[in-house]
């Protein structure tokens, strides 16, 4: 019986690494890989495909279905068996897995089908509605795992959502070496590779994701190993990217460094075993000290009236709630800190995904060859998850060290992003790639520390569904600057024959523009900062103290 226990428990370690290699597959934000095929195939000027790519956003980011889904099918199947043994076929992260795996393949199959000519070019609202689709599946295997996380490791949430977050963002550069290795410069290759690799594993993996909420020690060490084993990939990537600018690779090197990733993505098995069997000598100990059967769940506990530091300050409206609950999606809408919240995502989340959109045309107007726009997409995805994975371990080693409320570390992210705005519109030689960097790692660093925030300030039940919608403000934003500010002036400033435009000032305008708003992100974020500051010193960190003591 012990035995099994510990099996059981331990099997979030397991749930962790398929999440992993789930989050690897999907390949995000490598639009502007085939965005220039799907505008020469279809016949679309820059406005029509900006229109498009808006719908792209709205799919990978409106997630709500996502998070009602998992709400329903998941955490109430796992809060009626205590945590651990829930209705496997009744229900399951595996559910949400599968509702994506059908949207992904359907989606880009059919964009696939239109670019090869399978079918007859169809009206741009239904290549927008294919789009929507097959992005919108993207916002299933996130909500899945990293929920499923969030509940398996409750804390360290900034830990486990960077590091889903995190092997998302790097995903494209991943899927851009598979691609790069077998079928370089045929972009409908691509489509069809994007409808296939994700959606083979995640059938494969989907039922490994499961919900153990257990106390197995020391779950920050190996979950450091995961984000150490991240890090290593990231850097071989980036190696990669660099030999492959320089050099001109045979076949061979190619299929030998492809090789090479993979055995790096086989790694977090290995810290998966590990942990599993630190986990049984710790239950072990444990059976021998105390009860196995007691369980600190972790929730929201209201702070004693009695104790002066018990109610938060009278500015905040949000209640301390008293039940496990937490808030749902219309009490968490009905407080000003949601919207604050929004607002700077909007402004943050919009201008960053707006830059991802427009990069195969930006390093067109300035002159950059095929290889060098690839390069920097690739390049985006790697600064993309260091933003990710490092501003989730920051903020929660500044959170449980120095006490620092998450929303710090939000709003000087979306200043130095307003910085590399402002690096980008120079036009001075180069800056295309510095301001890349510093916009991909603080774009970033907005999906780590949005739902970490969401989950602290509105409670764990429901966040899947609260922060999927707060992610709203992504496809807001990146319409209002892709389609308004970016594709209007771009095609306001083309001259040629082909609606192209080439020079410094074809995106000038538009990137001093998008730092005015990354600034207002900044002030909005403050705001939420002071607001929140005695929440997190009254509610937050007592909780987290509480917890492990």
């Amino acid at each position: 019986m012990e035995e099994k226990l510990s099996l059981m428990s331990s099997s979030k370690w397991i749930a962790t690494a398929a999440g992993i290699w789930i989050q690897c597959s999907v390949g995000a934000y490598t639009f502007s890989i085939y965005s220039s095929a799907l505008k020469l195939s279809q016949g679309y000027d820059q406005s029509t495909l900006d229109t498009v790519a808006v719908f792209k956003d709205i799919g990978s980011n409106a997630g709500v279905l996502a998070g009602m889904l998992y709400s329903a099918v998941a955490v109430g199947n796992n809060r009626n068996s205590n945590g651990n043994n829930y209705h496997f076929w009744g229900g399951g992260p595996w559910v949400v897995h599968l509702a994506g795996a059908i949207q992904n393949f359907v989606g880009y199959f059919m964009m696939w089908a239109c670019v090869v000519g399978l079918i007859g070019r169809p009206p741009v609202a239904v290549m927008c509605l294919f789009m929507l689709l097959s992005s919108h599946s993207m916002t299933f295997f996130t909500t899945a795992n990293m929920v499923s996380g969030v509940q398996n490791f409750p804390h360290s949430g900034g830990t486990i959502v960077g590091i889903m977050k995190g092997f998302l963002g790097i995903s494209g550069a991943i899927v851009i070496q598979v691609y790069d290795t077998f079928w370089e410069g045929k972009p409908s290759i691509f489509l069809l590779m994007l409808a296939l690799l994700p959606t083979f594993v995640t059938l494969v993996l989907m039922f490994f994701v499961r919900i153990h909420k257990s106390n197995t020690g020391n779950d920050q060490k190996h979950l450091n190993g995961f984000t150490i084993v991240a890090l290593i990939i990231a850097g071989y990537l980036m190696i990669l990217i660099i030999l492959e600018n320089i050099f001109s690779l045979p076949l061979w090197a190619r299929i030998f460094n492809f090789v090479l990733l993979l055995l790096l993505l086989a790694s977090p098995l290995g810290i998966a075993i590990k942990a599993q069997k630190d986990t049984k000598k710790f239950l072990e100990t444990l059976s021998l000290e105390n009860d196995p059967s007691m369980e600190n769940n972790p929730a929201y506990h209201e702070l004693p009236a009695g104790e002066g530091e018990g109610q938060v300050n009278a500015d905040l409206d949000d209640k301390i709630l008293s039940d496990e609950e937490g808030m749902n999606l219309l009490q968490s809408m009905c407080t000003i800190n949601f919207w604050l919240l929004f607002i700077a995502m909007v402004c943050g989340m919009g201008s960053g995904v707006a830059v991802v959109n427009n990069l195969s045309q930006i390093g067109q107007s300035l002159n950059y060859t095929s290889m060098e726009t690839k390069n920097l997409v690739s390049l985006w995805s790697i600064w993309n998850f260091l933003g990710r994975i490092g501003a989730g371990y920051l903020s929660d080693y500044l959170l449980h060290t120095r006490g620092w409320a998450r929303p710090l570390l939000m709003a000087i992210t979306l200043a130095t992003m307003g910085v590399g705005h402002i690096v980008v519109a120079s036009g001075l030689p180069g800056t295309l790639y510095v301001g890349s960097i510093l916009i991909g790692i603080c774009y970033g660093s907005q999906w780590s520390l949005m739902p970490t925030i969401s989950s602290e300030l509105f409670g764990v039940r429901h966040v899947g569904t609260i922060f999927n919608t707060i992610g709203i403000a992504s496809p807001v934003g990146s319409y209002i600057f892709s389609v308004r500010v970016i594709g209007y002036i771009y095609d306001e400033e083309a001259k040629g024959e082909d609606d192209s435009c080439y020079g410094t000032h074809c995106f000038r305008l538009s990137f001093m523009i998008m730092a005015s708003v990354a600034f207002l992100g900044f002030l909005v974020a403050l705001t939420l900062l002071f607001r929140t500051k005695r929440f997190y010193q009254l509610v937050v960190l007592k909780r987290i103290k509480l917890s492990l003591s």
